[in-house]
């Protein structure tokens, strides 16, 4: 069975400023691959030159919603975030066939 590398991109205005000024663009990863991994899923999805990989694992999270019968309490899970810089010239088009 084929591993899933590339979960989906980030779209949060943080990485939309990130992608806009410095070309680099966000992905949520599968907590257990390392960075080669992730150059070659971006290059071979994206038809696109990499030039570098940063790696973070977000915290979990806390979460409270408040409802007619209460609060409710919950836990949003920990996941692993990759900013992906690409080469001068090159972008990702994610709203492509919108």
């Amino acid at each position: 069975m084929a591993k899933t590398i590339l979960i989906k991109p980030l779209i949060t205005e943080k990485a939309e400023m990130l992608s806009e000024k410095g070309n680099k663009y966000s992905f949520v990863v599968s907590k257990d691959v390392n960075k080669i991994e992730i150059r070659k899923a971006v290059e071979s999805m994206y038809q696109v030159t990499v030039e570098s990989v940063n790696t973070m694992i977000m915290p979990a999270k806390e979460k409270n919603r408040s409802t007619r019968s209460g609060v409710i309490h919950g836990r949003k899970p920990a996941f692993k975030k990759a900013v992906v810089t690409l080469a001068e010239g090159e972008e990702i088009d994610f709203f492509g066939d919108i």
